[in-house]
């Protein structure tokens, strides 16, 4: 059996708790942690049990979803949290990825798509409800934002789609990792996205 994922589940509705546990608690390869019903609770019970990761959802009394994320991130970095919500504005990815979200579920998905969803995430994915995508590529309808790219940032594109690091995208290239930084950087600004996830979902899409 492959190495266990370990799992926390944020959710201020009980049965959907219950739910998430009892889908996550039956596969051999994920186990659940911990639970949380706010913002909160989140941020104390991830510092206790150090989840690889958080299934958070955006809407909570007190402190929300996003401020969860980052305040969760601040203290585990490495990590990964996934919103599983019923919100798909653009707004609201904007601001879950920004604070540093890795994934963006919904609730009505098949089971089978949030546990892939966990796994993806844990193996350093970027699982995206095909539904958000729309949310995150406002340019999509431009004409080839990659065309203002040059062919070493395409290269970096591809590696951050791949989900490698600013090192192993460094140590893949053969330059240091402070140009890889100056070429993401060069990347978001030209495709008009707002994190390394998004751009990834960019270029699985174009590319």
């Amino acid at each position: 059996m492959d190495q266990v994922i370990r799992v926390l589940v944020v959710d201020d509705h009980r049965l959907v708790r219950a739910g998430l546990v009892a889908l996550l608690s039956a596969e051999e390869d994920l186990v659940v942690v911990g639970e949380a019903s706010d913002g909160a609770e989140a941020v104390d019970v991830a510092t206790a049990t150090a989840p690889d990761v958080v299934l958070m959802d955006l809407s909570m009394p007190g402190v929300d979803g996003v401020s969860a994320t980052a305040a969760v991130l601040a203290v585990l970095p490495s990590t990964a949290v996934v919103v599983l919500t019923s919100f798909i504005d653009q707004a609201q990815v904007r601001r879950a990825l920004d604070a540093g979200a890795v994934g963006y579920l919904l609730k009505d998905a098949e089971p089978r798509d949030v546990l892939a969803g966990v796994r993806a995430a844990a193996a350093g994915h970027a699982p995206l409800d095909p539904r958000v995508t729309r949310a995150l590529l406002p340019s999509r309808r431009a004409q080839d934002p990659a065309a203002g790219l040059s062919e070493r940032e395409r290269e970096v594109l591809g590696l951050v789609a791949q989900g490698l690091a600013n090192k192993q995208i460094a140590r893949t290239l053969g330059i240091s990792e402070h140009t890889v930084k100056v070429h993401v950087g060069k990347v978001l600004r030209v495709l008009g996205v707002s994190g390394r996830t998004a751009a990834a979902v960019w270029a699985r899409e174009n590319l």
